[in-house]
């Protein structure tokens, strides 16, 4: 309950900055409030709606769904499990905001924490939306869609995998039910309980990510990165952590990839690669969802995944 009440008040917070901002820019000059302003904003409503999504998913499969669809869905071989589970990713139009409360409630309907994790990163990155953004962003380069397809369902499963060899259980805090087990009222009782809760849970974590993305924004002038664009290895570095500080939704962020000129085609696959799976945004989802301690372990892996198969790929196919 307490986290669904700081959630309250970390999407309250957003809210009230939008009728607000302005009277306090006004009141005492914060220029660059207004820029941090629009940017949390623009963050959050992007977010939200994808949020919306896969917490309805998250809910709607504790309430309806039972356990044995899933272990019969899924081999039980854990390593065959992975890409499954990351193939399936394409068949959900959402971002990362809306892969986590879905990840989580398949850990809880008994899905194996390697399949859950790599649908988590897949779903986000190689589903059809994601792809014909992609696809209008870079017209006439098929390459680019191929690679970003490519590199992110490689980094995915491979991920998976890993996660299988190495992962700890004390590192994974796994979420407890609360549409599977609410008392009294039928499914649809549990199905709206298990929605209220999701959703203010994770909605404050994801006010938490825009508001990182916002100030490293608002901060950081556009000179310092113009510094390592010419060079082809730090420019591939420097493009995937401007993903991870920017947190632009995945349905969005081939466009702001395309506006990178100065940045060479690596280094923009590894913006689109990295965004999806390790944003601020993201991050602070992931900890509220499975805890500190896995997020950070966790998306500090997924970086050096993400870019090394961006580098591979990118070197083959751009």
């Amino acid at each position: 309950m307490r986290s669904g009440r700081v959630g309250s008040v970390l999407v309250g917070v957003a809210l009230v900055m939008v009728p607000v901002g302005p009277w306090l820019e006004r009141l005492f000059g914060w220029a660059a409030l207004g820029a941090w302003r629009t940017l949390l904003v623009a963050i959050v409503v992007q977010g939200v709606p994808f949020l919306l999504l896969g917490t309805v998913v998250s809910a709607a499969i504790g309430a309806f769904v039972p356990a044995r669809v899933f272990s019969k869905a899924l081999p039980r071989n854990p390593v065959l499990a992975v890409p499954v589970a990351g193939a399936a990713g394409v068949v959900l139009p959402g971002c990362e905001c809306a892969s986590v409360p879905v990840a989580g409630s398949l850990m809880r309907r008994g899905v194996a924490p390697a399949a859950a994790l790599t649908f988590l990163l897949a779903a986000p990155a190689v589903n059809p939306v994601v792809l014909v953004s992609t696809a209008i962003a870079f017209p006439g380069s098929p390459e680019m869609v191929a690679a970003r397809f490519g590199a992110s369902l490689v980094t995915s499963v491979v991920m998976g995998w890993l996660w299988i060899r190495w992962g700890r259980e004390e590192w994974l805090r796994l979420p407890t039910g609360h549409a599977d087990h609410a008392p009294g009222g039928g499914r649809l009782v549990a199905f709206r309980r298990g929605l209220q809760h999701d959703f203010l849970h994770a909605g404050g974590f994801l006010v938490v990510g825009a508001m990182a993305a916002a100030t490293f924004n608002v901060l950081v002038p556009p000179s310092v990165l113009e510094v390592f664009s010419g060079s082809p290895w730090l420019g591939v570095l420097v493009a995937a952590v401007l993903a991870v500080l920017l947190s632009v939704c995945s349905e969005a962020d081939a466009f702001v990839a395309a506006s990178f000129t100065g940045f060479s085609p690596t280094a923009r696959l590894a913006f689109m690669v990295v965004g999806p799976m390790v944003d601020m945004k993201l991050i602070a989802l992931q900890s509220g969802a499975f805890g500190r301690a896995f997020a950070v372990r966790f998306s500090a892996a997924t970086f050096v995944v993400a870019v090394l198969t961006c580098v591979l790929v990118g070197g083959v196919l751009l």
